[in-house]
């Protein structure tokens, strides 16, 4: 690995103006890359909030947006850039409008972004940088609430995929006292009508969730890092799993290493599939997947058998929280990189600092081995800052959010504090 320093120098801020950025803004693009892979800094920042990028095919930039309390509404950010791999220009739209859903993607050369309720359909006339055209609404009627965020790609056959998140951490009854263990509903009402992906056509327009999509998978906890995948010829996801087991089963699942093996489990999204949540989690160091405590479960307790709980092709650190999948079709990168996925993590946080930091807070890739994924290895660290103290949510100086292939097979990576913009290429050098 060799590390890669981002000059101020470089940067454009695009909003029609040039600005100067200084050294210690910028201390924090010392990234940690492969040996033959260089980063620099196309945009210092579009808005805090920002989540995922899309690429069109004439090389701009479009990105989603997470409104927050803290974070001003900015709707879609579309980033112009030129041959030289600079900005020319920025501008915005659907202010106040598409945000909250952070899915966006192209299809067939029309711009999908979801809120939390509604995907719409963007079209462009030309080189237009912003669409000229009204918005199409596509899907409409997604609940809106407990996670709000959406996942969104299209299959190679015609298909749109949504996930679609769950209401809570987990299904605790609400009739249990809170001050006691709590208690999980059998069956989860969660599970209808939300906690699962659907297909549906993306040509088909003003269509209602869930009556016009077809169910695919259930059990989904919240899974906004979704991708197809061509080389191996599936729809793919990672969830984020369970939060706060040890602190509310600590006589199940302790602080520490119990706890830090509870995976963000990926999985190949195949008609049928079961992720198992809130019924069970994937255990990383044992290697199964365990039943709940709050459905009896006590850390070591497998599954009843029998029971049709799908397997994780790959599973990643506790809390790592993954916001992004894509999978790399581009031709820049050598060719152990070809078909493989690169998994934005947005890093763990909780009340107080770790001193070594919590898991996440860089981009994984996975590659592919004989047909199949394999062991995801580090791919762009020291985002969050100089030293791995920065890897908490107080403290850092950047968590991922996003990332995006670019034509020319460079990769783009967005965070969410700023919104800064870095793009990833190689070239073989050191």
């Amino acid at each position: 690995m060799t590390k890669c320093m981002v000059g101020a120098a470089a940067l454009v801020l695009a909003l029609g103006a040039t600005t100067q950025i200084s050294q210690a803004a910028e201390a924090n693009d010392s990234l940690t890359l492969p040996k033959g892979f260089h980063a620099s800094v196309v945009h210092p920042g579009v808005g805090a909030g920002a989540r995922h990028i899309a690429v069109r095919a004439n090389g701009d930039l479009f990105i989603s947006s997470n409104a927050r309390k803290d974070a001003p509404h900015i709707g879609i950010t579309v980033v112009r850039m030129g041959k030289d791999h600079k900005p020319i220009a920025t501008e915005r739209f659907a202010v106040g409008k598409v945000e909250n859903g952070t899915a966006i993607r192209f299809y067939k050369g029309a711009l999908y972004a979801a809120t939390n309720k509604t995907i719409y359909r963007f079209t462009f006339t030309g080189n237009e940088m912003v669409p000229g055209a009204e918005p199409q609404v596509v899907v409409d009627g997604f609940p809106g609430t407990g996670h709000e965020n959406l996942g969104l790609d299209f299959d190679n056959k015609g298909k749109m995929y949504v996930s679609v998140a769950g209401q809570g951490n987990i299904c605790n009854d609400p009739n249990v006292p809170k001050t006691s263990r709590a208690v999980g509903l059998m069956p989860c009402p969660q599970l209808v009508g939300r906690s699962g992906v659907w297909t549906f056509d993306p040509t088909k327009m003003n269509q209602k969730f869930p009556a016009d999509g077809e169910q695919i998978a259930t059990g989904v906890r919240d899974m906004m890092a979704v991708s197809w995948s061509h080389t191996l010829n599936g729809f793919y996801g990672v969830m984020q799993d369970r939060n706060g087991t040890a602190h509310a089963f600590g006589d199940a699942v302790s602080e520490g290493a119990d706890a830090d093996s509870i995976a963000e489990e990926m999985h190949r999204l195949d008609k049928g599939a079961n992720l198992g949540w809130p019924y069970s989690y994937y255990d990383m160091s044992q290697k199964a997947r365990i039943l709940a405590p709050e459905y009896g479960g006590n850390g070591t307790k497998p599954i009843a058998d029998g029971t049709n709980y799908s397997t994780p092709v790959v599973n990643f650190p506790a809390h790592s929280s993954p916001l992004d999948l894509q999978f790399y079709e581009g031709k820049q990168f050598p060719k152990e990189y070809r078909g493989g996925a690169f998994v934005v993590m947005h890093g763990g946080g909780g009340a107080g600092l770790l001193p070594g930091g919590y898991h996440g807070y860089n981009v994984q890739f996975v590659p592919v081995v004989d047909g199949k994924l394999g062991t995801p290895q580090p791919f762009a660290e020291g985002l969050a800052g100089p030293d791995a103290s920065y890897k908490n949510g107080p403290k850092t100086m950047a968590r991922p959010s996003g990332a995006a292939v670019a034509p020319d097979g460079s990769l783009y990576v967005v965070e969410e504090k700023k919104g800064k913009v870095w793009r990833i290429s190689y070239d073989g050098k050191n």
